[in-house]
């Protein structure tokens, strides 16, 4: 008689912190993975909380977490709230023992960040942050032909996000903080271009304010330079009114020793050697509570939801663990840095990190001047 480990019968029992715009797409990701569920949530917003409950059918349901981590036994909690947020509720769980996923941005800043892996390692619990753009069907499809040397060594590549979608009307927040776009969307493209050709070693960036009605920037340019020898561009844009609008899609080009590769409009991929072209489309699962135009980064969250309960079952770091993020938030910080003080900035965490807040840049400032 075949027998199977206790560790692959589990089911893993967690909690949702955050019941706003994008935990949705975290709800109905978790419906979709074999071995988990979602049995209690969290939210200060009583109406809201009640609504989502009802929704997705969880009956428990709390308006303080530190409440729900006394009272409920999980094995994980997934904190979908605004960054702000982010380290008190991280250590909370840390202190109760429980795993924790956390949303992007991960912290205000690296010291923010630095505590929460710290403390999250001293209590023993495995931490992820839901940084879920490296996540999505196409773009991991790229980092594994780079992977596999379709191209060779790469040694060149741009990672292009522009678009002048309202992304205001369902996250108005957005357009009042000092900092949006590098923050906001850079963060992941950022991470990709970490994803494709490792950690960096120095960049420089200029940013910008095209809409008038925000506090923030909404283009950033950022040149990186990888530890690896490769050079990438990383370019964002909410400004940029396209013949062809392509929101969420996030345009790739590598140039490697071998050939290059490039992810074009509509999940495009084409990777051309002196052997010839491969041409194919490198599109998201059909999900059916996806809805455009979001069906690639909804389809990411379910892969990164995979990915963690996998982790989570072994024991194992996932790949966009807390520690990990630390790379991507200093490459925010150096952008920042860099567009303020006109300079390359050489990325070193603890020392982007000891910044004071009155060292910290202003953004009004970069983007003014």
């Amino acid at each position: 008689m075949m027998t199977t480990s206790i560790a692959q019968e589990k089911v893993f029992r967690g909690g949702l912190i955050g019941c706003g715009f994008f935990s949705r797409n975290h709800l109905h990701a978790w419906h979709e993975i074999d071995g988990v569920q979602i049995v209690a949530l969290c939210d200060a917003n009583r109406e809201r909380l009640d609504a989502t409950g009802r929704e997705f059918g969880i009956d428990l349901l709390y308006t303080d977490a530190a409440a729900m981590l006394r009272d409920e036994q999980l094995d994980f909690v997934d904190i979908a709230t605004t960054v702000a947020s982010h380290r008190p509720l991280v250590e909370l769980a840390a202190g109760a023992g429980v795993a924790v996923i956390c949303q992007k941005p991960f912290a205000p800043t690296l010291a923010d960040a630095q505590a929460m892996v710290a403390a999250c390692r001293d209590a023993g619990v495995l931490l992820m942050v839901h940084e879920n753009f490296r996540w999505q069907t196409a773009i991991q499809a790229v980092g594994r032909a780079l992977r596999e040397g379709a191209i060779g060594t790469p040694f060149w590549g741009r990672v292009s996000f522009r678009s002048a979608f309202d992304v205001f009307s369902g996250q108005p927040y957005l357009a009042h903080g000092e900092r949006f776009i590098v923050e906001d969307l850079g963060i992941h493209i950022l991470d990709i271009a970490r994803f494709l050709f490792g950690n960096v070693a120095h960049l420089s960036a200029t940013i910008s304010r095209v809409n008038p009605s925000i506090a923030g920037e909404d283009v950033a340019t950022i040149l990186l330079g990888h530890e690896s020898g490769a050079t990438s561009v990383v370019d964002c844009s909410y400004a940029s009114r396209l013949p062809n609008e392509l929101f969420p899609q996030t345009l790739i080009e590598v140039d490697g020793a071998n050939g290059t590769l490039r992810l074009g409009a509509d999940y495009r991929l084409t990777i051309h050697t002196r052997d010839g072209t491969l041409n194919e489309t490198v599109a998201p699962e059909s999900l059916k509570w996806a809805s455009a135009p979001w069906e690639a980064i909804q389809g990411s969250v379910l892969n990164i939801q995979r990915h963690w309960i996998a982790r989570l079952r072994d024991g194992i770091e996932p790949a966009t663990s807390g520690r990990d993020n630390l790379h991507t938030l200093a490459l925010v910080e150096a952008t920042y840095l860099s567009a303020l003080e006109k300079r390359t900035v050489a990325l070193d965490i603890d020392a982007l990190a000891g910044r004071t807040s009155a060292q910290a840049m202003s953004t009004a400032d970069a983007v003014n001047e």
